[in-house]
C-alpha cells in the first residue's frame, strides 16, 4: 500500500508547485521548492533520531543556527583591521578557558571526594575565569570598535560557500556529543530538556556576540554557489537564451538561480535518503529500530544502547545543520532573530508526524506538504475571506475576519497535525 500512495502523494505534490507557478508566479513555485527541500532535509534528520531510534529532540532550531554560522565562518572573508585588533587574544583566551575545564575535569577524575577535591576544582576554575575575561574581554571590545556598521567582527576563512555545509555538519554534531554525551544516560524527558536548553543558548550566543556573527546587526552578502542575477543579465549567452524561449533577462536570471540551487537541493536529498535507506536495511538500522522497540531486551542482547543513541543523535543533527548551511546559503545572509522555536522546531516535527516517523521518504513528503501549506495557507485565507465578507456590512465581524486572517497559518497546522493523529495515526507514509 506504501508503495501504491508514495508515487500519487508526491505526484500531487508536485501538481501543487506548478499550480503555484501556474497561478501565481514560477520564482514563487521555484522558493517554495527549495525551502520544501530544505525543509525535507531538516526533516530527515529529525526521523532520524525520532524514527529510528525514538530520540525526543526539541532543540532543532540550535543545529539550524549552528549550520547558518558554519556559512559565516567558512566563506566569509576575513576582518584584518579586526584579527589585528584583538583576533589573537580572543584565540588565546579561548584556549585558556578549555584549559581550565579540562583541568577541572582532571582534578575530578584524580583526587578523592572530599573537600579538598571541591577546594581546588573551585579554584581552578575561578583563576581560569579570570584569566579568560581578562584576555577576552577588552578583545572583544576592540573587534568590535573596527567599523562596526559594515564588519565589527572577525570575518570568516573565505573559502567556498559549498564547504560551509558540511562544516555546518560538522558543528552541529559537536554541538550534539555534548549534549547526548551528558543527557543520553538519564531519562529521555532530560534529553528532551537538554536539546530544548541547548538551542536558546545557541541563539542567544548568535545574537550577543557581536565579535563572532555582528549579533543581530546580521551578516549579508554571503558567497553563493550560484552565478548573481545582475551577472547573468549581462552575460551574452544567458541574453541569447531568454531571447531564444521569449523570456524577460530580469525574471529569467531569478528563476534560472532558483533552477540551480533547487539542483544542489535535490542531489543532497537523494545522497541522504540512499545513505539511509541503505542503513536502515542493513543489520545496523535493524539493530537501531530493535533498541527502539525495546531498549531492556536490547541490553539484555549484549547491545551498547546508549553508545548507538549517542551515534544516532549525532548524525541526526549533523543531517540538521548541514540543512542550517543551505538555508543560510540560500537567504544570501545570517540573521539571528529570525531562528524561532516555532518553525525551526515545531514546525519540522508536524513534518515528520504528518508524513510519517520511520520512513525517509514520508519525512520528505511531509517537508514538502507542511512548507507548502505554511507558505500558502495565508494568501488562501485571505482570498476565502474576501469572498466571505464582500457582502457583509463594515463592522467588528468583517474587521475582525479579515484582521485575524494571520491566525490562518497556525490554525491550519493545528487542524492538519489533528487530522493525521485521527485518521492515519502512523503519517500519510507509515514506516514498512
Amino acid at each position: 500500500m506504501t508503495r501504491t500512495r508514495a508515487p500519487l502523494y508526491f505526484a500531487a505534490m508536485a501538481a501543487l508547485i506548478l499550480a503555484v507557478g501556474f497561478l501565481q508566479s514560477w520564482n514563487s513555485a521555484l522558493s517554495i521548492l527549495n525551502m520544501g527541500l530544505i525543509s525535507a532535509i531538516m526533516a530527515l534528520g529529525v526521523n532520524l533520531q525520532w524514527g529510528y531510534a525514538g530520540l525526543f529532540n526539541v532543540g532543532v532550531m540550535g543545529f539550524v543556527a549552528l549550520g547558518g554560522l558554519a556559512v559565516v565562518l567558512t566563506s566569509m572573508a576575513p576582518v584584518p583591521a579586526a584579527w589585528a585588533a584583538g583576533g589573537g587574544r580572543v584565540l588565546l583566551a579561548l584556549v585558556v578557558g578549555v584549559i581550565a575545564i579540562v583541568a577541572a575535569a582532571l582534578t575530578f577524575k584524580r583526587l578523592p571526594k572530599g573537600r579538598i577535591r571541591g577546594a581546588v576544582i573551585a579554584a581552578i576554575l575561578i583563576v581560569g575565569l579570570w584569566a579568560y575575561r581578562t584576555l577576552f574581554d577588552p578583545a572583544v571590545a576592540a573587534i568590535e570598535a573596527v567599523n562596526p556598521a559594515v564588519t565589527g567582527y572577525l570575518g570568516g576563512l573565505g573559502l567556498p560557500v559549498l564547504l560551509a555545509w558540511p562544516v555546518g555538519a560538522l558543528l552541529a554534531a559537536g554541538a550534539a556529543w555534548l549534549v547526548a554525551k551528558t543527557a543520553l544516560g538519564l531519562r529521555s524527558d532530560y534529553l528532551a530538556i537538554a536539546t530544548l536548553g541547548i538551542a536558546e543558548i545557541i541563539v542567544a550566543m548568535m545574537k550577543n556576540e557581536d565579535w563572532l556573527s555582528r549579533g543581530v546587526k546580521n551578516v549579508n552578502g554571503l558567497p553563493r554557489p550560484v552565478p548573481y542575477e545582475i551577472d547573468l543579465q549581462q552575460a551574452d549567452w544567458f541574453l541569447t537564451l531568454m531571447h531564444k524561449i521569449g523570456m524577460d533577462p530580469v525574471t529569467g536570471s531569478s528563476i534560472f538561480v532558483k533552477l540551480l540551487y533547487a539542483g544542489f537541493f535535490l542531489a543532497v536529498i537523494v545522497i541522504i535518503v540512499t545513505a539511509m535507506e541503505l542503513a536502515l536495511k542493513s543489520p545496523w538500522g535493524r539493530m537501531m529500530r530493535a533498541i527502539r522497540d525495546n531498549e531492556v531486551a536490547a541490553e539484555a542482547m549484549g547491545k551498547d544502547v546508549t553508545g548507538r543513541h549517542l551515534q544516532i543523535f549525532v548524525l541526526g543533527a549533523a543531517i540538521i545543520g548541514f540543512a542550517g548551511a543551505m538555508m543560510t546559503t540560500l537567504d544570501g545572509q545570517l540573521t539571528p532573530t529570525t531562528y524561532q522555536p516555532l518553525r525551526y522546531t515545531f514546525l519540522v516535527w508536524v513534518m515528520v508526524i504528518v508524513g510519517g516517523s520511520g520512513n525517509n521518504w514520508g519525512a520528505v513528503l511531509g517537508g514538502m506538504l507542511i512548507w507548502f501549506l505554511w507558505v500558502e495557507v495565508e494568501p488562501i485565507g485571505a482570498w476565502i475571506v474576501g469572498l466571505l465578507t464582500s457582502g457583509m456590512e463594515d463592522g467588528a465581524l468583517k474587521s475582525g475576519l479579515i484582521e485575524r486572517v494571520a491566525y490562518m497559518r497556525y490554525l491550519t497546522m493545528g487542524i492538519i497535525l489533528l487530522v493525521v493523529l485521527r485518521f492515519s495515526p502512523r503519517g500519510l507514509l507509515p514506516e514498512k
